[in-house]
């Protein structure tokens, strides 16, 4: 390739990437999101730096059991009466990690088997789409919290449980987005030229489902944060570490939620609203760039 016709490719790159910002920009929804999701991600990963994580153990605890919001604990204090501002701070790491985690397993499950399905038909789809239906009719929930339950209780083992099962929708999706795809004229003279399976998926259905996927995957972040939220609250969280869900299972368990210790329950929950709505604010902005039909909608 030659140096003007490698200038002229990263000059049209550079103007899609300006037209796609441009238009996420004007969706001051989507601006508003990613702004609060830039500020939570950033505080969650210098949390390390600007905070002591040695106040996370209840045996160096140094405030009173419930203690309410002061000068020295912010956000009071929890029945151990360590600091709900640093257990709120600590465990939105956990609570991020698992959600992005969790997602991206889904999505790629999701695609694989979406791509595929449409692709090759015939038994093959059949068989996918048979798997898909039978993962799909069943309580994700409820499929997730039974995972929990036989598997070692763990950090990992939550994204493995949230992973696998909240594919099927995603499957679905980019298998109409593929068949869409296979259907427009350059497919058909690609597998005329002698292209296969491995070069239509590679170089032409993979580039165009790719930024639907990516606009599905911070939708699905959203619905993960709230799923490991569910299954630690539930008590099938890792209890070594600290989440948002373990902290609100906590208030209810030594009662803060009945005591009126609202410090230590609202927190928590805010936290949880607030990522989950920045997530979902991103993905529709996202949804807007990478669909044109949509701009007018909205």
């Amino acid at each position: 390739m030659t140096a003007t016709a490698a200038q002229i490719i990263w000059a049209r790159r550079k103007a899609r990437v300006g037209e796609a910002w441009r238009v996420f920009r004007a969706d001051r929804a989507g601006v508003v999101g990613l702004v609060l999701l830039a500020v939570i991600v950033a505080l969650a990963l210098f949390a390390p730096l600007l905070s002591d994580s040695s106040g996370l153990d209840v045996t160096r605890a140094t405030g009173e059991p419930l203690q309410a919001p002061s000068g020295e604990f912010w956000l009071g204090t929890d029945e151990s009466g360590r600091s709900v501002l640093l257990l709120t701070w600590w465990g939105a790491r956990v609570s991020l990690v698992v959600g992005l985690s969790a997602a991206v397993l889904s999505v790629l499950i999701g695609t694989v088997v979406g791509v595929l399905a449409a692709h090759f038909g015939g038994w093959t789809s059949r068989i996918l789409l048979r798997f898909t239906d039978f993962f799909l009719v069943l309580p994700s929930l409820v499929l997730a919290i039974a995972l929990s339950t036989v598997l070692a209780r763990g950090l990992w083992t939550i994204v493995l449980a949230i992973g696998v099962t909240a594919w099927p929708a995603t499957a679905r999706m980019v298998r109409a987005q593929t068949l869409t795809i296979e259907a427009r004229p350059y497919i058909e003279r690609a597998r005329a030229l002698g292209a296969g399976p491995g070069h239509v998926i590679g170089r032409h259905v993979l580039p165009a489902v790719l930024p639907l996927v990516f606009a599905n995957t911070t939708l699905s972040v959203a619905s993960a944060i709230i799923a490991e939220s569910t299954l630690s609250f539930l008590g099938l969280g890792d209890p070594s570490r600290v989440s948002w869900g373990t902290m609100l299972k906590s208030a209810m368990d030594t009662g803060a939620v009945t005591g009126g210790a609202w410090w230590y329950l609202l927190p928590p929950g805010v936290g949880i609203v607030v990522v989950v709505l920045s997530f979902t604010l991103c993905g529709r902005a996202l949804e807007t760039v990478f669909n044109p039909r949509l701009r007018g909608r909205r």
